[in-house]
């Protein structure tokens, strides 16, 4: 049966958000009115909302750096505070720069990257994977806009051998939080992201171990390697891309609670080890 359209009138709605604890539920009812066609369609996304899912998979996008990114269910939505690690990426594309996004979910880090340096530069050559098969489906439609394109697999093993020495910019958004403190996540991300994307192990660095280790054979000389931690985290961080054969630097945004960690290759007479 239909939502009677009562059900679905601007006030309502909020009123519905805000009971369920919707923060801003006024800015959100403006997004799901707008996204809803008929009466029904807007009671069943005021649902879902209401029930706990996050905004972005129930309207099917989130808004990343000025991009419509399109979000599957059960896909890790990119947050705000990580367009600063795009932002810190921008000035290492230049045009024709190989840019590969590991871990890369929806494909926003990429997406977003290859937009930017479009515009600044020229354009990228991009490249992401995902061992989350849901994430790479998502990921195809966004970064095929870019022209990219998505494989499926652990971090570097689904990438074409031809990129090894061949990567200008390695994003990494690779999940960071120590596995005792995933359960104290907010609901809409242990419930409804895939744990894959957001256990780090035990200190929340293993992952980030993995891609830092193989990081070297794949850069081009000079290349970066570009992550997201926390600011707690940062020092071992830091120490872990230095084993690693690369030159960390530490960049960070209060407004946005964001840290970000840029570990380069060295030059070419400066070997650095090849873990994988």
């Amino acid at each position: 049966m239909s939502a009677s359209p009562s059900l679905v009138t601007f006030s309502a709605v909020v009123t519905r958000l805000r009971a369920a604890g919707c923060v801003f539920a006024e800015d959100e009812a403006r997004l799901i009115l707008s996204a809803g066609h008929v009466p029904a369609e807007i009671d069943a996304m005021v649902d879902r909302r209401a029930a706990g899912l996050p905004l972005e998979h129930v309207l099917g996008w989130a808004d990343f750096r000025g991009l419509r990114i399109s979000i599957d269910a059960g896909v890790f939505v990119p947050r705000r505070r990580t367009e600063f690690l795009v932002e810190q990426a921008v000035p290492l594309a230049r045009y024709g720069a190989v840019v590969v996004d590991l871990c890369c979910g929806s494909g926003a880090l990429g997406a977003a990257l290859a937009s930017a340096s479009a515009s600044a530069s020229g354009g990228v050559e991009l490249y992401a994977a995902d061992i989350d098969p849901v994430a790479v489906r998502c990921a195809r439609r966004n970064v095929a806009a870019a022209g990219g394109t998505v494989y499926e697999g652990d971090l570097y093993e689904p990438l074409p051998a031809a990129l090894r020495g061949r990567v200008d910019v390695l994003l990494a958004n690779v999940p960071y939080v120590p596995t005792e403190e995933v359960g104290l996540l907010p609901p809409e991300a242990r419930v409804h992201e895939a744990r894959v994307a957001l256990d780090g192990g035990a200190d929340g660095l293993d992952v980030l171990r993995r891609v830092t280790a193989g990081a070297g054979g794949w850069l081009t000389p000079g290349g970066s390697l570009l992550f997201e931690t926390s600011g707690r985290q940062a020092p071992t961080a830091m120490g872990i891309v230095a084993e690693g054969g690369l030159e960390p630097r530490l960049a960070a945004s209060d407004s946005l609670d964001a840290t970000v960690i840029i570990g380069t290759r060295p030059s070419a007479s400066q070997p650095v080890p090849d873990g994988l």
